[in-house]
């Protein structure tokens, strides 16, 4: 017999806090959450991988839009598969993009920062009277 969890295990499995695994419950995110005879919620290790999954498609910056659309998807069961896997190859392309523009932003400010060094360099050299600063403290 699977060992059931509570939403607070949940919340410390997952890194989710007990009010957002609350949330995505009511907003239909999560469904079918089992309650035991006190009317606890009892979390599976199903729910679980669905929980990270989530978790994983909101960390790539999948709206909660999409993340319902899916959901809902797979409430509808294995007839929805080729729905839910466009949708994820939609999202995939999404997330490509972001990280070569965040690449390109990455090489940017590489290059500012080489570009600060060379002038720090020539404005210390000629003005060699002064004592190059310290580094601030953070």
């Amino acid at each position: 017999m699977e060992k059931l969890l509570t939403i607070r295990q949940v919340a410390a499995a997952t890194g989710l806090s007990v009010h957002t695994l609350r949330y995505y419950e009511k907003i239909g995110l999560l469904c079918s959450i089992h309650r035991n005879e006190n009317g606890y919620r009892c979390y599976s290790s199903m729910d679980i991988t669905w929980i990270e999954f989530l978790t994983r498609l909101k960390a790539t910056g999948m709206p909660i839009t999409g993340m319902l659309e899916i959901a809902e998807l797979r409430r509808q069961g294995d007839s929805t598969l080729t729905a839910r896997r466009i949708l994820l190859e939609e999202h995939y392309r999404a997330v490509q993009q972001n990280m070569i523009e965040l690449q390109n932003n990455l090489h940017l400010l590489a290059d500012k920062i080489v570009t600060y060094k060379e002038m720090e360099n020539n404005y210390y050299a000629s003005h060699a009277s002064k004592q190059k600063p310290e580094k601030p403290q953070k």
